[in-house]
């Protein structure tokens, strides 16, 4: 085995950059890209507060257990296991590269996450997010598509906002994403939540930003993730319901295929086995494997109501 690589620029934010080009090598999704170099670089800011070294071959396990247990007393313990995994993976890297020779997190334990249910929408909820969106104009159209193709797919907030014109298939109502780890997926959704994207599309062509091939436009065109955050927070606190996030509507569309009588175990679209180990983080994981089994139950037979 060769020796530890041996360089005057051994500072992890110059190794920072040679970690991102192999995450990116090796087709690493935008959004974990962002985690992994944004949770060292936090490391490093709080290494270079608290007077310690920032040098990758001079950090200890004590360096990385005083950072992480900050993180436990500054968030909730769910952001400390990211950055936990996040460093995982990047001294991981720089031990392969041969620029340590031995990890200061070998053997550590990742900090433990109580579980906690996911915050889901009632139904009322629902029916007053739905009323908060009404309207013919442009935006109201298109935050309506955006609310029920959420509550009806159970899609992460990327896989929406990367939606293109061309991803959606009206014969089949079906969208087609990409999914966690860049796999390709189905979201089936229902006659109602097609109706609502129709709806929107229509008015659509009149826009600034038509010609675009993204889905979702705005003033600047395409939606960012970021963008369609504001937009359900904004369409929630106007419903006055508090401050809802994407991913609860998420969480909300788990809660009511399983209150409906769907199973873990059935086979997706995509022919996906569902019924996996349950991991850390039981509310996480549930929409995770729910997601993948929702091709049944449509959001209009859930709230036929709204």
């Amino acid at each position: 085995m060769s020796s530890v690589i041996s360089t005057v620029e051994e500072d992890i934010e110059i190794l920072l950059r040679s970690f991102e080009l192999h995450l990116r090598a090796t087709n690493k999704a935008e959004k974990t890209i962002r985690s992994y170099t944004g949770s060292v670089r936090t490391f490093r800011t709080f290494l270079l507060l608290h007077g310690m070294p920032t040098q990758a071959h001079r950090l200890t396990r004590e360096h990385v257990e005083t950072f992480i247990a900050d993180q436990v007393s500054r968030h909730r313990p769910k952001t400390a296991q990211i950055r936990f995994g996040d460093l995982q993976q990047f001294f991981r890297w720089a031990v392969e590269e041969r620029e340590i020779p031995v990890s200061p997190m070998a053997n550590m334990k990742r900090p433990q996450v109580p579980e906690e249910p996911p915050q889901v929408l009632t139904p009322n909820d629902i029916k007053s997010l739905l009323k908060a969106c009404e309207g013919t104009g442009f935006e109201a159209r298109r935050d309506t598509a955006i609310v029920r193709m959420l509550l009806d797919t159970g899609m992460r907030l990327a896989e929406l906002a990367g939606l293109s014109i061309e991803d959606i298939d009206f014969d089949q109502r079906v969208a087609y994403v990409l999914g966690k780890g860049r796999r390709p997926r189905q979201c089936p959704f229902g006659a109602r939540t097609a109706q609502a994207i129709d709806r929107y599309l229509r008015v659509r062509r009149n826009h600034d930003y038509a010609d675009s091939p993204a889905v979702w436009i705005g003033k600047k065109g395409r939606l960012t993730d970021w963008g369609i955050r504001q937009l359900v927070e904004r369409r929630s606190g106007q419903a006055g319901i508090g401050h809802v996030h994407p991913h609860q509507l998420r969480h909300t569309f788990a809660h009511l295929w399983l209150s409906e009588g769907g199973n873990c175990k059935q086979r997706s679209i995509s022919s996906t086995r569902v019924g996996r180990k349950r991991q850390r983080g039981g509310g996480q994981k549930l929409a995770d494997d729910v997601v993948l089994v929702q091709g049944f139950v449509t959001f209009a037979h859930r709230l036929r109501a709204a």
